[in-house]
């Protein structure tokens, strides 16, 4: 018996995970500022691979996925640097080698290394990438776009393998059949480079795409249209260094002006571009948020008795989904009934269970979500799903009464960096604590 019991302590294991600590009620007031881009960033950085000498950016997030995407570069003998919110990128002696697993999968951004691939060496082996979970995001309109360009592509096991001929890639016109983010930069990646001219049309028009055209603009690149939904690239043999400055990250403003409407005494946000969230703010200022729109901050005046609003999620300009899930503790708490459908990730609702357990009234039928206000959220354990619900669950903890404890932080620290920092500097009692938890090795 002692000899069994040795053994079964042998197989445990301890490991250490991370947990957020939240007692709410505390009110927020004074100044945050917002970064870089995370949208931005995470395309940026691939598509850096394409000079033949040193890139800069400035204004880089400090955050998961960042670090992520250079221990990828060094995969590709490629230098990184970063200190200080500067990325250099030295893709000097970068190396053409498969990418088929392992860390390559750990992050959806990833998959931004297939159109630059392509484009440098005219092949590519890249895993199927991963990041949250958010129901199906299928990549054939990335693949479709490849193939438009001459480009032989095999998926075998989750594994994509890319080819050319000897001709290489060729532009063509390309019609995406749904607006996609992701394939609309892939396409430009691997237009870029491509001999002639590439038409892109109905291309998505989002902040983070005019950001990307921008940088391999400055690199040499000729493309037109970025914002809208016609694109032309002109092929280029070349491409240059460059610095770059990352534009403010919208997701992270909303988030954070979400959190001051919710819980806000009185919060300014700096670093902001109001065109690029217009249709959140019109949202929440339908609810009754009282703001103040300066040139490139945001003052949230205190905001009590909000309205129930419904939310549909659009491509940009519309409502964007990435702002759903944050925005939804502060429906809770809004009188009336509303509805929000996520036109985008209809299976974004992960978040909707662990804010009912905090006391919301929040129905799940189909694709739609009903909420019904307005509700007094109470502090429980509850788990992040994905980066976006974690941030709903920060926002539903500093509005909740006693004390919330997220697990699942990970998922919040690939998105905002030094969340419990800027949270803290507004007055919030939060806290990032790690326990060890026993596994089965």
């Amino acid at each position: 018996m002692i000899h069994n019991e040795s053994i079964e302590t042998e197989i445990r294991e301890f490991y250490i995970m991370k947990k957020l600590v939240i007692r709410g009620g505390k009110p927020l007031t004074g100044e945050i500022t917002i970064n870089g881009a995370k949208n931005s960033t995470v395309a940026l950085i691939p598509a850096a691979i394409l000079a033949d000498s040193e890139v800069v950016l400035e204004g880089v997030p400090d955050i998961a996925d960042v670090y992520s995407l250079i221990e990828i570069l060094e995969d590709f003998n490629v230098k990184a640097t970063f200190k200080d919110n500067v990325l250099t990128i030295d893709p000097t002696d970068i190396k053409s080698i498969p990418m088929p697993s392992g860390k390559i999968q750990s992050l959806r951004a990833s998959y931004y290394f297939m159109g630059a691939t392509l484009s440098r060496f005219g092949e590519g082996v890249i895993g199927l990438p991963g990041g949250c979970f958010l129901g199906p995001r299928p990549i054939d309109q990335h693949l479709k776009a490849f193939r438009s360009l001459g480009a032989k592509v095999e998926d075998d096991f989750g594994v994509v393998t890319l080819t050319t001929d000897q001709e290489g890639l060729v532009g063509a016109r390309i019609y995406m059949d749904v607006v996609s983010v992701g394939a609309t930069i892939n396409c430009i990646l691997a237009a870029v480079k491509a001999k002639g001219k590439t038409i892109i049309e109905n291309a998505a028009r989002e902040p983070e795409i005019i950001d990307v055209v921008n940088l391999l603009n400055k690199m040499g690149a000729k493309i037109r249209g970025a914002g809208t939904s016609v694109i032309r690239v002109e092929g280029v043999e070349h491409l240059h260094g460059c610095t770059h400055t990352i534009i403010p990250d919208r997701i992270e403003a909303g988030t954070y002006i979400t959190a001051a409407v919710a819980a806000g005494q009185g919060v300014r946000v700096n670093n902001v571009i109001f065109e690029h969230i217009e249709g959140f703010i019109a949202k929440i200022e339908e609810m009754g948020a009282q703001l103040e729109i300066g040139e490139d901050s945001i003052y949230v005046h205190p905001s009590p008795n909000l309205r129930m609003v419904s939310v549909k999620t659009q491509p940009y300009p519309g409502f964007a989904t990435d702002l759903q899930q944050p925005l939804t503790p502060l429906l809770a708490i809004a009188a009336g009934n509303g509805t929000i459908i996520d036109t985008i990730y209809p299976a974004r609702v992960k978040h909707i269970p662990e804010l009912n357990r905090m006391g919301a009234d929040i129905k799940v039928e189909g694709a739609m979500i009903r909420v019904n206000g307005p509700a007094q959220l109470s502090g429980a354990q509850v788990k992040a799903s994905d980066l976006r619900a974690g941030a709903c669950l920060v926002i539903a903890g500093l509005l909740a009464d006693g004390v919330t404890e997220i697990t699942g932080v990970d998922h919040i620290l690939r998105g905002y960096s030094n969340i419990v920092g800027k949270l803290r500097d507004l007055g919030a009692d939060i806290e990032m604590i790690e326990v060890s938890e026993m596994q089965e090795a």
